[in-house]
């Protein structure tokens, strides 16, 4: 791996046999219907093809990532992705539709204000639950206070929009929050749109989202998929009317990937000790935005005794470009290489040029 980042300062580095493993998986799990990869996590190409091959559909939240997967994977089915928007253009929805693609409705407003071009289509309806789960507030994504969403005293409204549109809700979609470790929580969420459809008499497919949790920190306990199998399961011989779809986006390729960074400086304040390093913020946001933990290793040293205490930081004039705080590392230098983990989602995708300096660029892990 340190070979493959050359004379590069900085690099994330995907590993895709680790992707395939995880799609794997999850496609194995016989309570669910489909397996959708929600493409906002990582929209590599290669990430594409790698999880089309192992049989996964795609969710999509703009017209960029139907037209990556439709460039990745050409020929791919159209019932294989489906578009869920959120606040976009009117135009993104007409795209959508002129090219047969089914498409998630968030709100009223589309289809009591752009109700013709919906006539005749299938459609799916998101609902907020009221109930958001996640391991950040800025990930949880129901409740009044969440953008998402038709709120569930507006569901005979969105019955009645929906058949003065000519449209046919076909599907119910529940997504409300990341990182989530219970198991409880998705079927809760399958619980309430099982009710939601004794209102919609067309709907067959319950979209129970994502979120699924990746654990970050050492001795954290993963997700057991068999036990959230075995209660989606229990669910479905429940309800016996209803396919269930699933959203995952970080857990298939948050652990495919890292992000390599070279040691620039050196810096103490007092009892302070930072170690800086050639990118930050502008290529791993997570940290700052979510104050999310991930592990650091110093792969130029190894096998040394972790003795030095200290704060990996980046290049970013911010206070906030900090990508580890009070971390325990061996005693770095000028050049060693920083191996920053679970970087395979919301990281390049979420970089930006902030400072005039690039974000890291990816590369691809060559077992040849």
């Amino acid at each position: 791996m340190i070979d493959l980042l050359g004379d590069r300062q900085y690099a994330y580095v995907y590993d895709l046999q680790t992707v395939a493993a995880q799609a794997q998986l999850l496609a194995g799990m016989g309570s669910v219907s489909r397996v959708l990869y929600a493409i906002k996590a990582n929209p590599h190409p290669a990430i594409l093809r790698t999880i089309a091959a192992q049989g996964l559909s795609f969710e999509c939240v703009s017209r960029g990532e139907i037209e990556r997967v439709l460039d990745a994977v050409p020929g791919i089915e159209r019932e294989r992705l489906l578009f869920t928007p959120n606040f976009a253009p009117r135009a993104e929805y007409q795209w959508a539709l002129e090219r047969g693609l089914r498409i998630t409705v968030d709100n009223l407003y589309v289809l009591h204000n752009w109700g013709g071009m919906f006539h005749g289509h299938e459609i799916f309806a998101r609902i907020d639950t009221g109930h958001g789960h996640g391991h950040h507030p800025k990930v949880r994504t129901a409740g009044l206070h969440s953008k998402f969403g038709v709120p569930l005293f507006e569901l005979g409204d969105l019955h009645r929009a929906a058949e003065q549109a000519g449209a046919r809700i076909v599907g119910l979609h529940a997504h409300t929050g990341s990182g989530n470790f219970a198991v409880g929580g998705w079927v809760e969420t399958a619980r309430t749109l099982a009710d939601a459809a004794m209102q919609f008499p067309g709907v067959d497919v319950l979209n129970i989202g994502g979120g699924l949790g990746v654990p970050d920190r050492p001795g954290q306990h993963p997700l057991d998929l068999g036990e959230f199998d075995a209660a989606l399961g229990q669910f479905r011989t429940g309800h016996p009317g209803f396919g269930l779809w699933l959203e995952p986006g970080r857990y298939l390729v948050a652990a495919a990937g890292v992000l390599l960074a070279r040691v620039t400086q050196l810096k103490g304040k007092g009892a302070v000790q930072y170690v800086g390093v050639a990118t930050g913020m502008n290529s791993l946001l997570r940290p700052a935005l979510y104050g999310s933990y991930h592990e650091i290793v110093n792969l130029t040293h190894l096998d040394d005794p972790a003795e030095l205490h200290c704060t990996v930081v980046g290049p970013i004039c911010e206070s906030g470009d900090v990508l580890g705080h009070d971390r325990l590392l061996p005693h770095s230098a000028e050049g060693d290489i920083l191996l920053i983990a679970n970087t395979g989602a919301y990281g390049h995708v979420m970089g930006s040029n902030y400072n005039l300096r690039a974000p890291a660029e990816e590369l691809i892990l060559d077992y040849r």
